[in-house]
């Protein structure tokens, strides 16, 4: 599993390549949240070479989502591979979370977050 961290306009963009799974959830959840204490409020999570993500990585991406609802900043997820977009509806987070097909898309979301 590996992140890559980019500034783009006003947003954090996060990709993610590999697997999110009770083995890194830990490490990927710190290094998350890390991006918010920075003060970092505008995050989007490119997930287009995740290719799974397990309950305890479903658990990493709501926790972001709370924390940076706690500072009025703003989570947008793109590009989700078929397996991961329906693990996230399964579980319900595509109706509670804001997904987007591509990462321009995402990038303009999260400027209008205010």
């Amino acid at each position: 599993m590996t992140l890559a961290i980019d500034r783009i306009e006003d947003a954090v963009v996060i990709s993610a390549e590999g697997q999110i799974n009770s083995g890194n959830a830990s490490a990927i959840e710190a290094e998350l949240l890390s991006q918010v204490d920075k003060g970092e409020h505008r995050i989007v999570l490119d997930l287009a070479m995740l290719s799974y993500i397990s309950s305890a990585g479903l658990r990493v991406v709501l926790l972001l989502a709370k924390r940076l609802k706690q500072v009025n900043g703003k989570l947008v997820l793109c590009a989700l591979q078929s397996r991961v977009r329906e693990v996230f509806y399964i579980s319900g987070f595509l109706a509670i979370l804001t997904v987007v097909d591509t990462r321009e898309e995402a990038i303009r979301i999260t400027a209008i977050a205010d």
